[in-house]
């Protein structure tokens, strides 16, 4: 795949205008993620921002303990790092590769300065920070009021409109850091769907066979963050 058309399945950088992006493209690097890699910690002071194109990146709120429970997920739909037009330099977040893949990496000071000029980029940024937000918190209201079963397919669309395939390759200890539950939960919930047809599980890989019965299965929760996405960003911004 060309730099040209990788660029085109992150949806925020195929909306923005053609200047822009021929501007931006010097400062974009097409990297390689990899499953549970860190991409930063709590405090760090991000250097870079990023936009997956094949990569899911997971951020995850981190507890005095060491536990830890997913608060939202970003891939091709938009970008890692808002802190940095949003007025700070760090995150209390952490924010783990979810899903191995591609992404462009671009220097933080580029971004800035970039949000500084009041382009068209700035109405863009912002709009995809408020759908996630929205995520964000939805998330919140999903772990405290739904079924380990249904936050699971919850968890699986968000992470499926965010792939090129039906196909995810994640281990249960990542599962279970992400919902924030005991591994065993995971096993429980996941066997339940495979029982029923909707999903197969082996060696870390979970393939979605019916997607129709996993939105079934799902909370509101889903729905209501789709919805959100599909008005604020561009119409092709989530399958």
């Amino acid at each position: 795949m060309t730099v040209a058309a990788e660029l085109t399945q992150n949806y925020l950088l195929a909306a923005l205008p053609e200047a822009e992006i021929r501007r931006w493209l010097p400062e974009l690097e097409l990297i390689e993620m990899f499953l549970g890699e860190v991409v930063y910690e709590p405090g760090d002071v991000l250097s870079h921002v990023y936009f997956p194109t094949t990569a899911i990146v997971s951020l995850l709120y981190v507890m005095e303990n060491g536990d830890s429970a997913e608060i939202a997920v970003a891939g091709n739909d938009g970008l890692i790092g808002i802190s940095l037009f949003m007025g700070g330099e760090s995150t209390p977040s952490r924010a783990v590769v979810q899903s191995g893949g591609r992404a462009f990496r671009m220097k933080a000071q580029i971004l800035k300065d970039e949000f500084d000029h009041h382009g068209p980029v700035v109405q863009l940024l912002l709009r995809y920070t408020q759908a996630l937000i929205t995520q964000m918190a939805q998330t919140a209201v999903c772990n405290r009021h739904h079924s380990l079963d249904q936050q699971l397919c919850r968890w699986l669309l968000l992470s499926l409109d965010r792939l090129p395939s039906d196909q995810l390759v994640m281990t249960q200890a990542l599962i279970s850091d992400m919902l924030g539950v005991r591994r065993e939960g995971v096993t429980e919930a996941a066997l339940k769907l495979q029982k029923a047809g909707v999903i197969t599980y082996s060696r870390g890989r979970i393939t979605v066979l019916d997607r129709t019965k996993l939105e079934k299965l799902t909370c509101e929760c889903y729905r209501v963050v789709k919805k959100e996405y599909d008005r604020l960003l561009p119409a092709h911004a989530v399958h």
